[in-house]
């Protein structure tokens, strides 16, 4: 076996556990470095996991220096994204960032550049898509056996009282948590956006400073039409963290839940008013290396390094989704329709 890779994760805060659970029982990774603006955190990850030979310290730089690691796990804020990513690419070190790629289309953009100009691998997770329930609509969508794709609906209703920062953040459903429906609906539809309408309000009743409900309209590359409907202050009849997705085929539809259920009806024959239906059977998802949320996404990025493939949420394409976010956000401040860019 080759020699494993060796990482230096950035920022110990409450999202790295989620990370080196799983990262460190993999035998093709080394944590080798622990990085936090607060000396100490890094030391209580290095002793509830056991990684006490890591390198521990508050600047990424003189670690990466001294360490000289393969990899950079970054669990920083999104507004650190760009400065960990650019001094990491100096290093020479690939990439894989906690979601969204960075706090502005600007500083995307910089960082998709530079991963570029080092010629080094740079992935976001999007641990999402690494579920089996997910990997099973887009498995559906692919067979063509509803036709193909015209219309994508999600709800994400969920009254979330979180207290904190997000109490007082601006675009506080847009921002932090539609990167997630976002980046779903283009893997269930495998196309890209192309124009936007939006809407964000604070309804009654909000305990949010800044708007906490939106609707967006995507027009995709494929023609397709995916509309967003979501609210973080919606007391009662939650969906799933995954929202609730309605898609409508040429030959019949499906309905998922965002958690075990699955529907699809195909047209069987036609002539009626209603043409007649029949439930479609459903293979489950199978491939074990495209499931398993955080961890099923690092084992993922650690394979396309060993093998020399390109991850399926490299930046160049995750660059994207983050795009429906902005572009979104940009919509509903002018009040129009307009072109998502990247």
């Amino acid at each position: 076996m080759k020699k494993p890779l060796r990482v230096v994760l950035v920022g110990c805060g409450g999202i790295s556990g989620a990370w080196l659970d799983p990262a460190t029982k993999m035998p093709e990774l080394q944590i080798v470095g622990l990085v936090d603006q607060v000396e100490e955190s890094a030391r209580k990850r290095a002793a509830e996991f056991h990684l006490e030979s890591a390198e521990i310290g508050t600047d990424l730089r003189r670690v990466l220096k001294k360490i000289q690691p393969d990899v950079v796990f970054d669990c920083t804020i999104p507004e650190a994204h760009v400065t960990v990513a650019l001094e990491s690419f100096r290093a020479g070190c690939h990439v894989l960032g906690e979601k969204p790629l960075a706090d502005s289309m600007a500083n995307a953009r910089r960082m998709v550049r530079a991963a570029q100009k080092a010629g080094v691998t740079h992935a976001v997770i999007q641990n999402r898509r690494f579920l089996p329930e997910i990997r099973a609509v887009r498995q559906l969508v692919a067979s063509d056996t509803l036709g193909a794709l015209t219309t994508l609906n999600s709800d994400f209703y969920i009254g979330a009282h979180f207290g904190g920062f997000r109490d007082h953040m601006q675009h506080v459903l847009l921002l932090d948590m539609a990167i997630h429906t976002f980046d779903a609906a283009r893997l269930i539809c495998g196309a890209d956006p192309v124009s936007v309408y939006a809407k964000e309000w604070n309804p009654a009743g909000s305990w949010y400073d800044h708007d906490a409900s939106a609707v967006a309209v995507f027009t995709m590359s494929n023609g397709l039409v995916y509309t967003y409907r979501g609210s973080w202050c919606s007391e009662g009849m939650h969906t799933s963290w995954e929202s609730s997705w309605h898609g409508i085929g040429t030959r019949g539809s499906f309905r998922w839940d965002g958690g075990s259920q699955l529907r699809a009806q195909a047209v069987k024959e036609v002539g009626g008013f209603h043409s007649q239906m029949e439930d479609v059977g459903l293979a489950p998802f199978t491939d074990a290396q495209k499931i398993g949320g955080h961890g099923g996404q690092i084992r993922d990025f650690v394979n396309c390094l060993l093998e020399g493939r390109k991850p399926e949420t490299a930046s160049t394409d995750n660059i994207k989704s983050l795009a429906m976010v902005f572009s979104a956000i940009k919509s509903a401040a002018k009040g129009r329709e307009i072109n998502v860019e990247w």
